[in-house]
C-alpha cells in the first residue's frame, strides 16, 4: 500500500472523530475544568493561588504523559495494565545504576547517562514483551499486560527489596526536576515538546495514520498490507518507552528509586485519556484528548486533597470517571450508528 493510499485511507477512517457529539465534548470539557477550578474555589480559595495553578500544572505534565502513551496504545483498540509497575521498575533500575555507577567512580556525566540508559533499556524492553505477546502470541491485551503488571512489580520489589534506593546524584534532579526551559519548568517543557512529536508522529506519518486505520478495522488494515504485528509491537515500545521518560521524571523529583511510585498510575493514565475523549473502540483520540483529560484528573485530585477529601473517597470518584467516560464514549458511537 502507497503512502498515498495510506493517507487516503487514514483520513477516512479518522473522519468518526469529528462526530457532532466528539465536538461537543471537546467543547463542554475546557469548561468543565474551569467550573472544578472555580467550585472548588468557593470552599478553599488556595485553589486559585498561582502557587497551587504552577503545581496542577506540574502535576498534570507527568499524567498528560502517561495519558499519552496510554492513547497511542488505545488507539489500535489497546490498552496497558501494567504501566505503572512499569514505572516504578525504571525508577528503581535507574536509580540502582545511577548508584552503581558513582560508588565506582564515574563522572557526573557518565552516571547520568548509565541511568537514563538502563530505565530507557528497562521501559522498552517491558514494551517489547508486551507488544510480542499480543501481536504474535495473540494474547488479548488485558491478560498480556496483567501478566506483565504483575512481573514489573515483582521486580522493582526484588531490585530494591521493596525500599526506597537511594544514591540519585544531585543534578539529576536539578536537570529533571529543578530545571527549566526558558523559565518554563522541566517537567511541563519535557511533556510540551513530546506531546509536539506525539502530535505530529500520530498525524502526519504513517506509522501515526496507521494506528488508527488498525484501531478503526484491524482486518481491512492487514487486508491493505499493513504490516500490523510490526506496528502493535512498536506501538507497545513507544507505549512503554514514554512511562519511561515519566518514570525518570519522577525519579528526579522524589530524589530516589521508588518501588511503589507507580501506584495507580495505570488507571488514572487510562482515565486521563477516556474523559478526554479517546475512544476505548480504538481509532479516535490523539494528543490534545490526553492532555485535556489529564488535566480534568489532575484538578480534580487537586481540588479534593485541598478540601480534604477521604483518599478513599477520591478512588471512588476516580473509579466513577472512568465508568461515566465509557459510557460518553459508548453513546458517541451509537449515535454514528
Amino acid at each position: 500500500m502507497s503512502d498515498l493510499e495510506l493517507s487516503v485511507a487514514a483520513k477516512n477512517a479518522d473522519r468518526p472523530k469529528l462526530a457532532p457529539g466528539r465536538w461537543l465534548w471537546s467543547a463542554v470539557l475546557p469548561v468543565a475544568l474551569v467550573a472544578l477550578l472555580l467550585g472548588f474555589a468557593t470552599v478553599d480559595r488556595g485553589v486559585l493561588s498561582p502557587a497551587n495553578l504552577l503545581n496542577i500544572a506540574q502535576q498534570s505534565s507527568y499524567l498528560a504523559l502517561f495519558a499519552m502513551a496510554q492513547t497511542v496504545v488505545i488507539l489500535t483498540r489497546g490498552f496497558d495494565l501494567a504501566l505503572g509497575p512499569t514505572v516504578s521498575m525504571v525508577s528503581v533500575g535507574t536509580a540502582l545504576a545511577m548508584a552503581g555507577a558513582t560508588a565506582s567512580g564515574h563522572g557526573t556525566g557518565a552516571v547520568l547517562l548509565t541511568g537514563l540508559a538502563a530505565g530507557f533499556v528497562l521501559g522498552t524492553a517491558c514494551g517489547l514483551f508486551n507488544g510480542v505477546v499480543i501481536a504474535l502470541l495473540g494474547v488479548n491485551p488485558f491478560v498480556a499486560t496483567l501478566g506483565s503488571y504483575n512481573i514489573a512489580i515483582g521486580i522493582a520489589t526484588t531490585l530494591s527489596s521493596g525500599r526506597p534506593v537511594q544514591g540519585v546524584p544531585a543534578p539529576f534532579s536539578q536537570i529533571f526536576y529543578g530545571g527549566s526551559v526558558f523559565g518554563i519548568p522541566a517537567a511541563i517543557a519535557i511533556t510540551v515538546g513530546v506531546g509536539a512529536v506525539l502530535h505530529w508522529t500520530l498525524t502526519r506519518t504513517v506509522f501515526g495514520r496507521s494506528l488508527y486505520l488498525i484501531g478503526t478495522n484491524p482486518r481491512a488494515a492487514a487486508v491493505a498490507g499493513l504490516p500490523v504485528k510490526r506496528t502493535l509491537i512498536a506501538t507497545y515500545v513507544l507505549c512503554s518507552g514514554l512511562a519511561a521518560l515519566g518514570a525518570i521524571m519522577m525519579t528526579a523529583r522524589t530524589g530516589s528509586g521508588e518501588p511503589n511510585l507507580g501506584g495507580a498510575l495505570s488507571l488514572q493514565a487510562i482515565a486521563g485519556a477516556v474523559v478526554g475523549g479517546t475512544s476505548l473502540a480504538g481509532g479516535r483520540g490523539g494528543v490534545g484528548t490526553a492532555v485535556l483529560g489529564a488535566l480534568f484528573i489532575t484538578i480534580l485530585s487537586n481540588g479534593m486533597n485541598l478540601t480534604r477529601i477521604d483518599g478513599y473517597v477520591q478512588m471512588v470518584v476516580l473509579g466513577a470517571i472512568v465508568i461515566v467516560g465509557v459510557l460518553l464514549d459508548r453513546l458517541r458511537l451509537e449515535r454514528r450508528q
